[in-house]
């Protein structure tokens, strides 16, 4: 039972996750956190971590770990399986008709429409992680200081610098706040 779950809750992820694995993110967090209460938070916030990590699309990535940490192997395959089949599928049918009808006003359209949603979808899924990060929690609290995490808030600040203002590979800028988290909350803990 627990895998016609995975595979039905990342069948409708890879379905509706117009945009890539950044517009999933809250989509996931709908599924594995909010209806069906596989992982917590905190959790859900390092898988999406390790997924962004590790080499390949963010959303299969997290499909397999979540997967994994559910039902096993097995779990890891029929997850990673039902994220990627409504991509499959929907990515013939509409290169099919792209390359058909790409010379109408109405695909335009659509395509300029979509464009907004997918900037907001990926909002969301980076404010709900900042907050998580800076607060420990998923909502913000009734006043903006109460339990902010300064060492988090701090390494979120200077890794927004330095990626705003020299622009380097964004593995460099993750390595370096990993290691200054880990000399942070190894002194401050």
């Amino acid at each position: 039972m627990i895998l016609l779950q995975l595979f039905w809750s990342f069948i409708q992820i890879g379905l509706f996750s117009v945009g890539g694995g950044y517009a999933a993110m809250p989509l996931i967090q709908q599924q594995v956190v909010d209806i069906h209460p596989w992982l917590t938070m905190a959790q859900f916030a390092d898988i999406m971590t390790i997924a962004e990590m590790t080499p390949g699309p963010i959303a299969i990535n997290a499909a397999t770990f979540v997967g994994i940490r559910i039902a096993g192997l097995p779990g890891a395959l029929i997850a990673t399986g039902g994220c990627v089949l409504p991509s499959c599928v929907i990515v013939l049918i509409l290169a099919w008709a792209y390359y058909r009808y790409k010379g109408l006003t109405l695909v335009q359209g659509i395509l300029a429409g979509l464009r907004p949603a997918v900037v907001a979808m990926i909002a969301s899924a980076g404010i709900s992680l900042l907050i998580l990060a800076l607060y420990g929690q998923r909502a913000l609290p009734a006043r903006l200081t109460e339990n902010l995490d300064l060492a988090a808030a701090g390494i979120f600040a200077a890794a927004l610098f330095v990626l705003r203002r020299w622009k380097p590979n964004p593995m460099w800028v993750m390595f370096g706040a990993g290691v200054l988290g880990v000399l942070l909350y190894s002194v401050f803990p």
